[in-house]
């Protein structure tokens, strides 16, 4: 691999006279060295305190990348005896997860800003570790150390070539002529083995870019080729009528009975078209570029306004955090680096960043909203990849700003520019993945008929006419869809429920015979129709409750109809099942888990009637039958997906009406 830098002293190459680097040399670093060969030098972009002035998303992502940099940095295995040396340890399951020499690019990032040889070292030593732990024969590099999935292989190229087109002038000769000779090896093995039916969509639409880049910077024409026609083939991929990504999860040509392909909100906003719209941008692409902004308008309309991503319904939401999915990179490279051809994206950028602010805690992006209440520990690996989508934008600023580019950091968050879901519109329809959007006073809600399951697994994502989202301005979510059976469909991905007593999030009518569950959310072929009169909108719903593989009970099908009706003022959900079989009668029961961390205090009114105090203001569940709170252990019952706690109520009894207010 040739010859490694110490930690105590980091040699440069002639940009610096092949003196080391001292701690605090941030002006003098900037000044030698200019960021992109043939580009005008300049100077000094960041202030000591790591901040773009008159910039809220730059801003914020400078802050945000120096958190996330220094606790990363302090979490590298140091011992020189360990077989992890050089890995960044997960502090709460202290594994260490294979795509972690991702992290060489934010580590050499931060270099430059700071000036502190410590990033330098951090990063080679981290490339050290990848070359002793993940990396393949065939060029490729392992998902984890123990896993037989290549395909992140091409999330690391990325990663590496941006390290170098922006920072390879700061690094010690041996250790660059070392990533470029690897990434020759992992662009032979992706140019060999990715094909546009290579894995979920995301993989061959990365791979687009990665090639492209790797083919730019080291002037290798079959990988642009290669590249650009895995970029072109993509687009049969975008659906009909909304232009959503489709392809996460097989089969990728076949439609499921109600005509729907597999979308995964998650997936398409934080992977798959920002690589997309970077693969744009680098080869002035405008067929590209104007396919990506059409489903990024789309993808917008899901974007709660605190910028939660509302994933509730994607094929792949066993790994939704609320504010993005778990291992995937962020979508601020596309938003923000696109906002010059829509205002909002800029908004949709700087929302979300604030959320990934307000969700970090002890220096580490946590998995959810609610980690730090219930005191779940958080994995490393949402940190190091998002920090690479924040990197990413900065260093693309940095380039404008030195070349004297316009750049999209000046996009007005003017009254003008608010996402849609700011706006009290009404009632929207997606029909490409059944699903109806609800935009009245305060409340947004969500409700979906979505029957495209991922791969072989059943009792994923939510169906059946499902609400998996209400959510309030003054309160947050207050009704939010999980799994319908939390499955590690990803193992080294996804954090174990070892909780007795857990459950799914999701409103629901439910039947519970010889140890198997059977739910109205479960059922796929559902019936669902939706009118507006005024600020009166009305869901209504017909299914059945099923198992988790479509099943009816042993005794006979149960049937429930449910009706939302929401208005400015109230949410009310009644749910019925009828044609009961006798033997069941008893053991239908309405189950509605409100979201509500332990810090929020629950009032018992009545034996109809629960409060919420939640900050300021006040959650009023009213019901026509009695509710009972359900056994937890602890204060509140959690979800990993998407990471909230919720109060467990339930009506015993076949139907039943809950009315929601907030004040």
């Amino acid at each position: 691999m040739g010859r490694l830098v110490s930690r105590r002293k980091f040699i440069f190459t002639a940009a610096t006279g092949g003196i080391g680097l001292a701690t605090g040399s941030l002006n003098r670093l900037v000044a030698a060295t200019s960021p992109f060969p043939g580009t005008k030098d300049a100077g000094p972009l960041f202030s000591a305190t790591g901040e773009v002035p008159g910039d809220d998303l730059y801003s914020l992502s400078n802050t945000l990348t120096a958190t996330w940099a220094s606790t990363l940095l302090a979490l590298q295995e140091k011992d020189t005896q360990s077989a992890d040396y050089g890995g960044i340890r997960c502090p709460s399951y202290h594994n260490i997860h294979g795509r972690v020499g991702d992290t060489i690019y934010p580590f050499m990032h931060m270099a430059r800003r700071t000036g502190d040889s410590r990033y330098l070292d951090a990063a080679a030593l981290l490339f050290r570790w990848m070359e002793a732990n993940v990396s393949q024969p065939d060029g490729s590099w392992l998902n984890e150390k123990k896993d037989s999935w290549k395909g992140t292989t091409v999330f690391t190229v990325i990663a590496l070539c941006d390290a170098l087109q922006y920072h390879g002038d700061l690094m010690d000769a041996s250790f660059k002529n070392a990533l470029h000779d690897r990434l020759l090896k992992a662009g032979e093995f992706i140019d060999k083995t990715v094909t546009i039916d290579y894995g979920n969509i995301n993989y061959p639409i990365s791979a687009s870019y990665a090639l492209s880049l790797l083919g730019t910077i080291h002037d290798q024409p079959k990988f642009r080729e290669k590249g650009k026609l895995l970029a072109h083939q993509s687009m049969k991929f975008f659906s009909r009528n909304n232009r959503f990504v489709f392809g996460e999860g097989t089969p990728y040509y076949e439609a499921s009975k109600k005509g729907c392909f597999s979308v995964d909100l998650g997936y398409n906003v934080e992977e798959s078209l920002p690589n997309l719209a970077l693969y744009g941008l680098l080869n002035k692409d405008e067929e590209i570029l104007e396919m990506v902004t059409a489903s990024l308008q789309t993808h917008m309309e899901f974007m709660l306004p605190d910028g939660g991503w509302d994933n509730s319904w994607g094929t792949r939401n066993y790994k939704w955090t609320y504010w993005g999915s778990r291992t995937s990179d962020g979508c601020q490279p596309a938003y923000a680096l696109l906002a010059d051809r829509d205002a909002r994206f800029y908004r949709v950028a700087l929302k979300n960043t604030q959320l990934l602010q307000q969700c970090t805690n002890n220096g580490l992006l946590q998995g959810g909203p609610h980690y730090s209440s219930h005191q779940v520990p958080t994995s490393v690996h949402h940190t190091f990849c998002h920090i690479k989508a924040l990197t990413t934008i900065l260093d693309h600023q940095r380039s404008n700003h030195s070349t004297e580019q316009t750049t999209p950091r000046q996009a007005s968050i003017s009254a003008t520019t608010l996402l849609p879901r700011e706006t009290a519109y009404g009632l929207r329809s997606f029909e490409d993945i059944l699903t109806w959007l609800v935009a009245t006073g305060k409340f947004r809600a969500t409700v979906t008929g979505y029957d495209r399951e991922y791969k072989a697994m059943h009792n994923g994502h939510a169906s059946g006419g499902a609400l998996t989202m209400l959510w309030h301005e003054q309160t947050g979510p207050l009704l939010v869809a999980s799994m319908n059976a939390y499955q590690l469909v990803e193992k080294g991905n996804m954090q174990a429920d070892t909780d007795p007593l857990s459950m799914p999030l999701t409103l629901r009518a439910e039947l519970t015979v010889n140890g198997i569950t059977y739910m109205n959310i479960s059922c796929l072929d559902a019936i669902m129709s939706a009118s507006q009169t005024g600020n009166r909108i009305i869901i209504q719903t017909s299914s059945r409750l099923v198992d988790q593989d479509q099943n009816a009970p042993p005794q006979g099908a149960v049937h429930c109809h449910t009706e939302y009706i929401f208005t400015p003022e109230k949410i009310s959900l009644s749910l019925n099942c009828d044609k009961v079989p006798v033997a069941y009668q008893q053991d239908v029961r309405i189950v509605a888990p409100v979201i509500a961390a332990s810090t929020e205090t629950v009032q018992v009114v009545d034996n109809k009637k629960i409060r919420i105090h939640k900050n300021k203001s006040l959650l009023t569940i009213t019901a026509d039958q009695p509710l009972k709170r359900l056994p937890v252990t602890g204060d509140r019952i959690f979800n990993f997906v998407p990471g909230l706690e919720a109060v467990p109520l339930a009506i015993a009894g076949p139907k039943g009406t809950i009315v929601l207010t907030v004040e």
